[in-house]
């Protein structure tokens, strides 16, 4: 008993980090969340990934998608329902490949991730203050590129456990013209569905299973814990921010190389 109720508090603090991270520097949880649970709670790479969709069930992103609609960004529901349909069964595929990959090669394939990721935001340049959202160009013609969107985001999501819109967001404003602020939205929309749930059963059912016990309170921390890195983030603009996000990819990338080595 005080081995799992140790497990659930630790999985809460592992969960509390991850939401603060992921809340302060604007990205999926998964980024941060599965080395956390990698690295502090000892999981295997697959557990951690499995874990990290199974927290991301959770409508996270709710105070996000009302602060956007507050400022008067639109809700393109027609996308949100082509990319869902695109990313069902993406994740599960995704998750699938996934098990099928030897543990040190997941672990050092998302560390590969996290290096890349933390070069982009050192090589980027500051991003200017964003128009405001407007009429979408290519809405008319959504179907294709819509289904493409979402089957890559739920390809990353099941394969890595990442958050999709590291991929969906970037596609949405180059395929469909969308503003940054309207494919952020339209993200954050589709992912307030448990639109994950087919990438999690992949991984609850697989040889390696999921470790149930730090389940809720990885949930529950990381759902409290995005919410004061987002109240961090109003407080800490510019560069800092971005060099900041970096320097912990970096460093999480570091050591899951050492672990996978």
């Amino acid at each position: 008993m005080e081995s799992s109720w140790f497990t659930a508090l630790a999985g809460c603090g592992a969960g509390a980090c991850g939401g603060l991270l992921s809340g302060l520097f604007g990205i999926g949880g998964g980024i941060v969340l599965i080395p956390l649970l990698a690295l502090a709670l000892g999981l295997r790479q697959h557990q951690a990934q499995g874990m990290a969709l199974a927290a991301m069930l959770l409508p996270n992103g709710l105070p996000a998608v009302l602060h956007l609609r507050r400022r008067g960004v639109p809700i393109h529901w027609r996308l949100v329902a082509v990319l869902t349909a695109g990313f069902l069964p993406a994740v599960w595929l995704g998750a699938r490949v996934a098990n099928r990959i030897p543990e040190p090669v997941l672990r050092l394939t998302f560390a590969t991730v996290l290096a890349l990721l933390a070069a982009r935001s050192l090589l980027a340049k500051p991003a200017r203050p964003a128009a405001p959202a407007g009429p979408a160009h290519g809405l008319d013609r959504v179907w294709l590129p819509g289904l493409a969107i979402g089957a890559a985001g739920g390809m990353a999501s099941g394969l890595l456990g990442i958050g999709g819109a590291i991929l969906m967001i970037p596609l949405m404003v180059w395929l469909l013209h969308l503003t940054q602020l309207e494919a952020q939205t339209a993200s954050l929309t589709l992912m307030l569905a448990p639109i994950g749930l087919p990438g999690v059963w992949v991984y609850a059912h697989s040889g390696t299973g999921l470790p149930w016990a730090p389940l809720a309170g990885v949930a529950v921390g990381f759902l409290a814990g995005a919410y004061g890195g987002a109240r961090i983030a109003t407080r800490v603009r510019g560069p800092r921010l971005h060099q900041g996000f970096a320097l912990l990819m970096a460093t999480m990338a570091a050591l899951l190389f050492m672990k996978g080595l």
